[in-house]
């Protein structure tokens, strides 16, 4: 029997595409609903496979904290080269462009806002606006934090970290993988596979408002069932700690850290005692508990 390995740049890409779906979706709940999903997926997708390309394992930076940086910058590049405005935005912008040009000839000097909501027939709140509107060429996504980035990135130099990010991602494909079978497929279809909510949405019956939410609850408990294991500080106290919701929030946890040592066992990796070990019953109990209530 013989087995066929991929390019090692193939596997980079196919490991790390969940970044893409990620960094795709935070930028897609800042910008208006004009943008299109698939143009920023593109985008990504290539800054991914060039980061593939490029990426030199002996600086010691992990290739996902690398490959993150990579795909935001694109995504940047690609809403600057978008006028991603509403036609009603662009519309007032130039109103606002044109009539200060006229009272600036008319006055000698720059108009005050009243004086250009005054020419406008408007107000002075809609002046601010539709100045925003003009300056706002790009959303800046580099001051924003990026949890699902944040989950499977360390930003502490040193060779330690490469260890830490493959234990990181090893846990959040545990995480997805054990999500209740509702969160797990509104998590893989928007996040892997690149789907748009809408299109989802009809697939699965409900509203676009009940994906979002869907997608809120799963992302929460995705990452409160990474920092369980990782780092429990992190983990918000149950409100109702003896309550139905808490033990079924308890039985994902369990079942993450299972899944988690059970991939580690599979690569030979040796676990930290502080894991819990593989109970082949885990997810079934916790599929059970997802559907009890």
């Amino acid at each position: 029997m013989t087995t066929t390995t991929g390019h090692p740049t193939d596997e980079l890409v196919v490991a790390n595409l969940a970044l893409v779906g990620y960094q795709v979706s935070e930028v897609l709940m800042r910008v208006p609903p004009t943008v299109s999903r698939d143009d920023l997926a593109s985008a990504g997708h290539l800054a991914l496979v060039l980061a593939a390309r490029a990426y030199d394992p002996t600086t010691g930076v992990p290739f996902a904290r690398y490959a993150a940086l990579r795909i935001r910058g694109a995504l940047l590049d690609e809403l600057r080269s978008m006028d991603w405005a509403t036609r009603g935005a662009r519309h007032r912008a130039r109103e606002l462009a044109s009539t200060s040009e006229r009272l600036t000839a008319t006055l000698g000097r720059t108009p005050n806002r009243e004086e250009l909501a005054s020419a406008l027939g408007t107000d002075v709140a809609s002046v601010d606006q539709a100045r925003q509107d003009a300056e706002r060429r790009v959303l800046s996504i580099d001051s924003t934090v990026n949890p699902i980035a944040e989950l499977v990135s360390d930003k502490s130099p040193g060779p330690e970290e490469s260890l830490l990010t493959n234990e990181r991602l090893r846990y959040l494909r545990a995480g997805v993988e054990t999500l209740p079978e509702r969160l797990r497929v509104v998590v893989e279809q928007l996040f892997f596979h690149d789907r748009p909510v809408s299109e989802l949405a009809e697939e699965l019956g409900v509203t676009q408002s009940r994906i979002s939410q869907l997608r809120t609850e799963a992302l929460g408990l995705l990452r409160d069932g990474l920092n369980a294991s990782l780092d429990p500080d992190l983990v918000p106290a149950a409100e109702r700690p003896d309550g139905v919701a808490e033990r079924r929030r308890q039985g994902y946890f369990a079942a993450v850290a299972a899944r988690a040592a059970m991939g580690a066992s599979a690569a030979g990796v040796t676990l930290s005692p502080s894991v819990p070990t593989q109970r082949p019953s885990a997810v079934a109990e916790q599929r059970s508990l997802s559907t009890a209530s």
